[in-house]
C-alpha cells in the first residue's frame, strides 16, 4: 500500500490510446481512460493531456482536453483531416482525430524535443497518469523522470505473459518489455483487482535483480456507469432468431481467450439433445481463431441456435441483457471482467468460468463452472433452458441484489495517493 498525503500540482493524462481508438466502439480499457478524462476535467489543479501521433507529440491544456472529450462523447463532430495527416498508414477516423488534436494543442514537438516541451509547460509536482498500456516508451518515461514528474500507471492484466497462446505472436515480447519499463519507471501501479496485483507483483519480483524493486501498488476496482447506457435504437436480431425461445448471450471479441470454442461444443450437444436454448454472441471477430470462425459460419448457414451480432452500442447491449436468461462467460483469463459485473448489475444472471477475479468481485452473485468442462456447461444450460420454458427469467428473482462498484468510489480511493 503506498503512502498517502501526496501533493500534486498538476495532472497530465496520456490519451494516446483514445486517439488510436477514434471511431471504434469502446473496450473496457477505453472506458477506463474515458472515466479518467471526466475526472481530470473536474479537478481544480491544472490539467494536461499528452499523446503521441505519427508526426510527434502533442500537449493539450484543459480546454483542449475538454474539446477532445466533447468529440469522443459525441457532442462535437470530429473535424476534417489536415493535409499532413494524409501521409502514412492510418484509418480515416484516426487521421481526423490527430488533426483535431493538433488544432487544440498548446504545444507540439518532434520526438527528440519532447523533454523541452514538457519542461516548458508542466509545473514541478506534476503527476503523469497512463491508463491504456500505450506510449510507455523509454523516451516518454525518461522525459518524465528528467522533469521529476510522478508516474502512475494502471496495469489491467498480464494476460499476454500468462496466456501467450491466446495472443498474437509478437505481442508477448512487446508487452514484456513494456512491463519491464513500468517496473523501472513507475512510482505507483494501479491494479483493478487483487488478482491482478498478485500477478503483477509476482512477475516483477521475479525480475527484481535486474530491474530493481517492485513499485508501490494500489488495488482500485473499476466503476460502472450504467446510467449513461440507454439504447437509442432497438436491437435487430439476426435472421433465424426465434423471439419465442429463450436465449443466453456472451459478450467480447471473438478471440481465443474468451473461449467461444467451449460454447460451440456445448451448443452442438444441445442441438443433438433438442434443447431449445439460443446463444447470441456479441462481439467482433478477432484473431487466431479461424476454426471458431468456420464453426460460426456453419451455424449461420443452419440459421438456428447460435447467432452473431457485432457493433452494438452500450445501450443496445443493456437492452439485450434485460431480455437474456443469462450472460455466459467461459473466459480463460481476465484482469477484471467488466461484462460480468455489468450484466449482474442489470439483474442479468451470470454463468462464468471459475476465475479468482470473478469470485473477488461477484462473490456468490454468479454460477461458476470450470472453463473447459463441457459436461458442466451442457448440464447447466439444459437446466436453464428447462427453467426458462417453465418460467422465463426465474433465475433473476432468485438472485440477491448486487450493488456494483462506482467510479466515485474508485476516484475517492485513488485521489488519496496522487
Amino acid at each position: 500500500m503506498p503512502e498517502q498525503t501526496r501533493h500534486t500540482s498538476a495532472y497530465v493524462l496520456d490519451i494516446t490510446r483514445s486517439l488510436r481508438r477514434v471511431g471504434r466502439l469502446p473496450t473496457g480499457v477505453d472506458r477506463v481512460e474515458h472515466a479518467y478524462i471526466r475526472w481530470m476535467l473536474a479537478q481544480p489543479q491544472p490539467v494536461f493531456a499528452l499523446a503521441r501521433t505519427r508526426l510527434g507529440y502533442v500537449l493539450l491544456g484543459r480546454a483542449g482536453l475538454q474539446g477532445i472529450w466533447d468529440r469522443i462523447d459525441g457532442r462535437v463532430p470530429w473535424g476534417r483531416a489536415r493535409p499532413l495527416s494524409l501521409f502514412g498508414r492510418s484509418d480515416p477516423a484516426r487521421r481526423r482525430g490527430e488533426s483535431d488534436l493538433r488544432r487544440l494543442a498548446i504545444a507540439r514537438s518532434v520526438p527528440r524535443r519532447l523533454l523541452r516541451m514538457l519542461a516548458a509547460h508542466l509545473p514541478q509536482g506534476t503527476t503523469y497518469l497512463n491508463l491504456g498500456h500505450s506510449n510507455l516508451t523509454p523516451r516518454v518515461l525518461g522525459a518524465l523522470r528528467d522533469q521529476n514528474a510522478r508516474v502512475v500507471v494502471m496495469l489491467h492484466d498480464l494476460i499476454p505473459l500468462s496466456h501467450p497462446d491466446t495472443q498474437r505472436p509478437q505481442l508477448r515480447a512487446q508487452f514484456a518489455a513494456m512491463v519491464d519499463r513500468v517496473q523501472q519507471g513507475a512510482d505507483l501501479i494501479l491494479c483493478n483487482s487483487a488478482a491482478t496485483e498478485a500477478e503483477v507483483t509476482a512477475h516483477m519480483a521475479a525480475h527484481g535483480a535486474a530491474l530493481g524493486t517492485v513499485p508501490q501498488t494500489l488495488v482500485a476496482p473499476l466503476g460502472l456507469d450504467l446510467a449513461a447506457q440507454t439504447a437509442t435504437q432497438p436491437v435487430t436480431m439476426p435472421a433465424g432468431f426465434d423471439p419465442s425461445l429463450p436465449f443466453v448471450m456472451t459478450l467480447g471479441t471473438i478471440e481465443p481467450r474468451k473461449n467461444h470454442a467451449i460454447l460451440l461444443d456445448v451448443w452442438d450437444q444441445l442441438l443433438a439433445d433438442k434443447v431449445s436454448l439460443q446463444l447470441v454472441i456479441c462481439g467482433q471477430r478477432g484473431w487466431l481463431n479461424e476454426a471458431v470462425f468456420q464453426r460460426l459460419d456453419q451455424w449461420k448457414a443452419r440459421g438456428t441456435g447460435v447467432f452473431e451480432i457485432a457493433g452494438l452500442s452500450d445501450g443496445q447491449l443493456a437492452e439485450l441483457m434485460g431480455r437474456a436468461e443469462a450472460l455466459v462467460f467461459p473466459s480463460l483469463a481476465e484482469g477484471y471482467g467488466l461484462p460480468v459485473l455489468e450484466a449482474r448489475a442489470r439483474g442479468c444472471p451470470v454463468i462464468c468460468s471459475d476465475l479468482a477475479v470473478f469470485r473477488e468481485h461477484l462473490g456468490n452473485n454468479a454460477v461458476y463452472l470450470p472453463a473447459n468442462d463441457a459436461y458442466s456447461w451442457i448440464i447447466t444450460m439444459t437446466e436453464l433452458a428447462q427453467a426458462a420454458q417453465a418460467s422465463p427469467h426465474q433465475a433473476r428473482a432468485e438472485l440477491a441484489r448486487f450493488v456494483p462498484p462506482r467510479w466515485q468510489q474508485h476516484f475517492d480511493l485513488v485521489a488519496q495517493y496522487l
